[in-house]
């Protein structure tokens, strides 16, 4: 946005929303509202200014801030810098075959079998751009690639269909990516899962945990933040005590947030892709009252 002009009590600034080369987003504190006068995005909170296009460091804090801050310092108070995201990036196994190829060899029977069991289909394989390795390493594992916004590899996992005792194996890198970040649309409702089977049946949007949690600090959960993205949570059904920290932080940052309850499944790769859909279609917006009432019901 950067720094402002003033006309009375009306401050103007460039508009993040569609970035037009002069200050047309006109901005009053006093009033708490805002419009912009070329692509006409208006409200009567400027906090939702901060919310979708603020600095992440800073969300959390909006509240607390001096209403009587100087209007020049708008933008260095409530914007600040950006989040700096480090690339990374990664080669797949040189044994990887890939499952979208139309001339397989006899060795894609099994992993193929593997998938249908696990209502993975041709779809879903060219979607996810499935792979395995039949030899090396990683030998006897499906092998499901991420892509990053640049259409780079920036992590895999690789799940055992030959019945090795260690079902996953993944690569000694950081998990703090967003998994395939290509295909992703934060402008849409965005579901969050444990890991990527259960992506592949939740839907398109979805972004698999890989086991671990979300934190302020983690990438995906500042790009949530960052947009402003409605978020679905649908966890392992032993992750109770996950799902509420979770529940607890978007809440903090005002996100609008659903919990899609799976039980009596024990996570989402378990079920059908219509049940799960019927079961987000069916969950309710969490806000602090029910959010609470819901916590003190699990008791």
């Amino acid at each position: 946005m950067g720094k402002s002009s003033n006309k009375g009590d009306e401050y103007l600034f460039y508009c993040p929303k569609c970035d037009h080369h002069k200050r047309k987003l006109s901005i009053n504190i006093q009033k708490n509202v805002f419009k912009c006068w070329v692509c006409d995005w208006s409200g009567r909170d400027v906090y939702r200014i901060i919310r979708r296009y603020g600095d992440y460091n800073i969300k959390g804090d909006w509240r607390n801030l001096d209403q009587k801050l100087e209007i020049q310092d708008f933008h260095e108070k409530l914007f600040g810098a950006k989040h700096k995201t480090i690339l990374q990036k990664v080669d797949l196994p040189n044994e990887f075959i890939s499952l979208v190829n139309k001339n397989l060899p006899r060795t894609s029977i099994i992993p193929l079998n593997y998938l249908e069991s696990r209502g993975i289909f041709r779809d879903d394989i060219a979607r996810w751009k499935i792979g395995y390795c039949p030899s090396g390493k990683y030998g006897g594992r499906i092998v499901v690639p991420s892509f990053d916004c640049d259409g780079d590899v920036n992590y895999y996992i690789t799940r055992a269909y030959d019945y090795n005792w260690r079902k996953y194996l993944n690569p000694e890198i950081s998990k703090n990516i967003i998994f395939n970040h290509l295909y992703l649309d934060f402008d849409e409702d965005l579901i969050i899962v444990e890991g990527v089977f259960d992506a592949m049946k939740a839907g398109n949007n979805s972004a698999p945990l890989l086991g671990s949690t979300l934190t302020e600090n983690s990438i995906l959960f500042y790009e949530i933040v960052e947009n402003d993205t409605p978020v679905y949570l649908a966890l392992d059904s032993d992750a109770d005590k996950k799902t509420n920290k979770l529940i607890d932080l978007f809440l903090k940052y005002d996100i609008e947030v659903y919990r899609i309850n799976i039980e009596p499944y024990n996570d989402v790769g378990e079920m059908f892709k219509s049940q799960f859909l019927e079961r987000k279609q069916n969950s309710i917006c969490l806000n602090s009252d029910n959010h609470l009432l819901n916590r003190i019901g699990e008791i």
